[in-house]
């Protein structure tokens, strides 16, 4: 009793089960989105932030009085450094993601080997919510625990709520962010030969917006409520650094 007690941290054995899957919807939670995949999340994403971060630089760097040629150079060189830094940090936090899951599966397969009782208790536990009994439920629990494999697979999936097939590369997702980016950067290269500002906007607002539609309709929200608010924070966003730079302008030049 005293190390069933132990085990489930005072807990009855629903409420383990309960903790147990939100251990692990925290550790597998998606960086980029939970609906849609990942690298096609982190390519909207970062296509979206690279428009911004684009048309919030050119912004600037006119606002002081910067030649379009000068800037179109500048930014370009800040792009190059903008490209790596997004492809290594949606790496860096698939892998973070990819150690807590082998740290949940380690810890699994510990308990297993040395808390087979408790572990025979919760899937029991389990069964029974999903309305198996008596000889059924016995025989279902025995098959499960004479293969501690299969034993594995089905506490992580049914305990903590984890399907391993879904989890994507690491270096799939930094792909992703990397063609998020070279999209939006060559919208704005584009846009700036067809006619300057006006060009870079009209072309970053188009991938923004398709950016937006798209992650929206692969995670089922509402289009239009989506591409609204994600135009509005856009556009506070790019305006904030308008008034800002005329207001350093005016007050400090």
């Amino acid at each position: 009793m005293s190390e069933n007690y132990e085990h489930f941290e005072g807990k009855n054995t629903i409420e383990h089960l309960r903790v147990a899957r939100e251990k692990g919807a925290k550790a597998t939670a998606e960086l980029h989105g939970t609906e849609m995949p990942g690298h096609m999340s982190a390519a909207a994403d970062s296509a979206k932030e690279t428009a911004i971060f684009i048309l919030g630089m050119w912004i600037l760097l006119s606002g002081f009085g910067m030649a379009p040629s000068k800037t179109f150079w500048i930014i370009g060189l800040f792009s190059i450094g903008w490209l790596f830094w997004k492809v290594g940090r949606s790496s860096l936090l698939g892998w973070s993601r990819l150690e807590r899951l082998h740290r949940l599966i380690e810890q699994e397969k510990w308990e297993i080997e040395h808390h087979r009782a408790q572990e025979k208790e919760e899937l029991a536990a389990m069964y029974k919510q999903k309305g198996l009994s008596g000889k059924l439920l016995d025989q279902v629990i025995e098959v499960l625990m004479a293969d501690d494999n299969r034993l594995l697979r089905v506490m992580l999936e049914e305990e903590l709520g984890l399907t391993l097939e879904s989890y994507e590369h690491p270096l799939k997702q930094a792909m992703g962010a990397g063609i998020g980016v070279i999209i939006a950067a060559l919208g704005a290269t584009i846009g700036f030969f067809m006619g300057g500002l006006l060009g870079i906007t009209l072309l970053l607002a188009i991938i923004f917006a398709i950016a937006t539609l798209l992650a929206s309709k692969m995670e089922g929200n509402e289009l239009i409520k989506s591409l609204t608010w994600n135009l509005a924070v856009g556009a506070l966003s790019i305006g904030s650094i308008y008034l800002i730079a005329e207001w350093i302008k005016h007050a400090f030049l």
